[in-house]
């Protein structure tokens, strides 16, 4: 038995168990990859809370808009929002108010009275209409219109942030067609 070597025998052996034992957790390790269940849409925001400091000045294109229709005719709250989108503010949603609402000509909800979007979107309302501390939920400043509510008008251009304050701006656009 000169030409066996039983020591390189063993080891041969060994070595197509280690290489059979590798081969065998790199297929279990690709079978668990692709049997793994594809990952769920995330839902991005519609809004971003964007830090607005004092002195700064805030326009339509920076807030987002949300108008709920509070008992007035049907298409109250659409008509509302296409005339708010037309003097450059950005859609929300739109919707019925709650049943709790009452008789309104226009409110403005926001969670900050003094918040410069919920300003600047008031002053678009007319005379008649209110800021109201009330967080709603929804995106954006909210307006609640109700059959006393005249119509939409030009308001101020722009507002000065009196203090540092958070509005919710519109995303920026991820396709460039949007930007011209």
């Amino acid at each position: 038995m000169d030409g066996l070597d039983l020591k390189e025998g063993n080891r041969s052996a060994m070595t197509l168990a280690v290489l059979a034992v590798v081969f065998l957790a790199g297929l279990a390790w690709a079978w668990n990859r692709v049997t793994e269940p594809f990952p769920e849409k995330v839902e991005a925001a519609p809004c971003t809370d964007t830090l607005i400091a004092a002195g700064e000045d805030v326009a339509p294109p920076q807030v987002m808009v949300t108008v709920l229709n509070a008992g007035g005719g049907n298409g109250l709250a659409g008509q509302t929002m296409g005339k708010l989108v037309a003097f450059g503010f950005s859609e929300g949603d739109t919707g019925n108010a709650p049943a709790n609402t009452g008789p309104v000509s226009a409110q403005v909800w926001a969670s900050d009275p003094g918040d410069p979007a919920a300003i600047l979107l008031a002053s678009y309302l007319g005379d008649d209409v209110e800021i109201v501390d009330q967080p709603s939920g929804y995106p954006g400043v909210t307006i609640v219109v109700g059959k006393r509510f005249d119509k939409v008008r030009k308001g101020r251009p722009t507002v000065t942030a009196q203090k540092d304050s958070y509005v919710c701006t519109p995303p920026l656009s991820s396709n460039p067609d949007d930007l011209s």
